[in-house]
């Protein structure tokens, strides 16, 4: 029998999950009972959060295979016999409906956890979901105690459980839901606290904010071996997982097309006519592309965006969500060759290693990103409404890009740069900055005009930090003034 709860002094081992763990302790606490959902894609620590929530002793663990509905049945009645201290006889339940009856009928002297892991196997299709969804709603209604007790449903198929909170017999009863989310480039670090600032944000760069990705990493070892071991050798743990991702994603056929579709991100194709073609998808229609792009949104793997500013109408650029896939797309699976014939550190050092900082640029947008709204509130900084950038053409046709272009919740527009720099900013960046936004005004941008007014604040984020020369040229031209160096990120 899987108890799947920690000991009292397993508890603390938790990082950036404790407003979800106290959220659920609360629930157990409140004498009455109480439906929990809590879910998100695999490996991102929906276990290890459930298994740090309660002492074992209070709780109840079943893990649904992908299998048929009754071997579930028949193995969760099993590990409830266990658990019970007592031999139940499967005939007595050949139903979900007396299974579930069984489970709030469970007797304990403490208050219990009863929690039901990757419930979107207990049924093959959604509409199975759904129907054993009825049945646990039909007992809740009925069989339910008047004692402290909390039922947490967790799964690993995010519109399958979303479909719980939206719509079907469970909508409404949930007193809590949660979906569990990657971890930021904050809480990435706090995995590999002996890495310096750098050497974090390479790692957050190269593995992404997935929890069961960055405890791979060997601290005895350099970053640049463990990304030669983990993420690019054939046999690499990190790589093995990220090459099987989509084929254990519930409901996706054809794989191999989506795969095709994110190398095709991975690799440059940002616009969906350049993500067809580059993904070789040309003899498909337009509709099933576009349902295979937006599937992988739904699932997190990609995002569009749109300049600031845009027209609904605008055309989406595609990019790929999580770090880890990027930089699988980026660098493994453009150079498999070569790391299927030659040592993969060498391959590194050779081909890939001065590239990676270029990478890592774009990467660095999106901590600057993380980093602004972590430190808001502490800080009290101007509420953002958006964040974004904006690349395009002056009136002269002339190509011009800003990193940041965010409009503040006060009306204002706050815009800046982002540079993963290893020298202090020379202040000729700053003036590179104010000439674009005179361009971008003289090209009646809307957002440009309050961009380029004296109460709008500026923002520069750049790892290597900036000369005097720099600081003063800004602080001359505006009054709200945010400079951050690598450090001033982690403070």
């Amino acid at each position: 029998m899987r108890l799947g709860a920690a000991g009292v002094d397993e508890l603390d081992d938790l990082i950036n999950r404790e407003e979800e763990r106290a959220r659920l302790q609360a629930l157990l606490s409140r004498g009455a009972p109480r439906l929990a959902l809590v879910y998100g894609r695999r490996r991102v620590g929906k276990t290890h959060l459930l298994n740090r929530t309660w002492p074992r002793e209070h709780v109840f663990y079943f893990t649904a295979s992908e299998t048929t509905e009754d071997q579930n049945r028949e193995t969760l009645v099993r590990e409830a016999g266990s658990f019970l201290g007592e031999t139940l006889a499967l005939d007595d339940y050949r139903s979900w409906r007396s299974i579930f009856g069984l489970l709030l009928e469970m007797r304990s002297d403490e208050p219990l956890v009863v929690v039901l892991d990757e419930f979107q196997y207990v049924g093959e299709k959604l509409t199975d979901v759904r129907r054993v969804a009825s049945d646990l709603n039909a007992m809740w209604e009925r069989r339910r105690p008047s004692r402290p007790l909390l039922v947490v449903l967790s799964g690993s198929h995010v519109k399958t459980m979303e479909a719980l909170i939206e719509s079907g017999p469970l909508f409404g009863r949930f007193n809590y839901a949660a979906r569990i989310r990657p971890f930021n480039y904050w809480y990435s670090a706090q995995m590999v606290p002996g890495l310096s600032r750098t050497d974090q944000v390479r790692a957050y760069a190269a593995f992404g904010g997935t929890p069961r990705y960055l405890a791979a990493i060997d601290p005895a070892q350099s970053l640049d071996t463990n990304i030669a071991n983990l993420l690019l050798h054939p046999q690499g743990e990190v790589r093995g997982l990220l090459e099987t991702a989509l084929a254990q994603e519930r409901g996706l056929q054809e794989v191999h097309r989506y795969q095709a579709i994110l190398r095709a991100i991975g690799t440059g194709s940002t616009s969906f006519p350049e993500i067809r073609s580059k993904a070789g998808l040309q003899e498909t229609s337009e509709t099933p592309v576009r349902h295979m792009l937006a599937k992988l949104q739904e699932l997190d793997y990609v995002g569009a965006r749109r300049n600031v500013g845009a027209k609904r109408t605008s055309p989406y650029r595609y990019v790929i969500n999580d770090p880890a896939f990027a930089f699988y797309y980026q660098f493994t699976a453009r150079h498999e060759a070569a790391l299927a014939r030659n040592a993969p550190l060498h391959v590194w050092h050779t081909y890939m290693r001065d590239d990676f900082d270029s990478y890592i640029g774009h990467i660095f947008e999106w901590i600057a990103e993380q980093a602004y709204a972590r430190l808001t509130a502490p800080l009290g900084l101007p509420a953002v409404s958006e964040w974004g950038r904006w690349e395009g053409q002056d009136r002269s046709r002339q190509s011009l890009e800003m990193d940041i272009v965010a409009p503040l919740v006060d009306g204002r527009v706050m815009t800046g740069g982002v540079k993963w720099n290893a020298k202090p900013l020379d202040a000729k960046w700053h003036y590179h900055h104010m000439a674009m936004l005179k361009r971008l005004e003289d090209a009646a941008i809307p957002w440009a005009r309050e961009a380029n007014q004296q109460s709008a604040p500026i923002i520069w984020i750049a790892a290597g930090g900036f000369t005097e020369e720099f600081q003063a040229a800004v602080r001359r031209e505006r009054a709200e003034v945010y400079l951050w160096s690598l450090e001033d990120l982690y403070r």
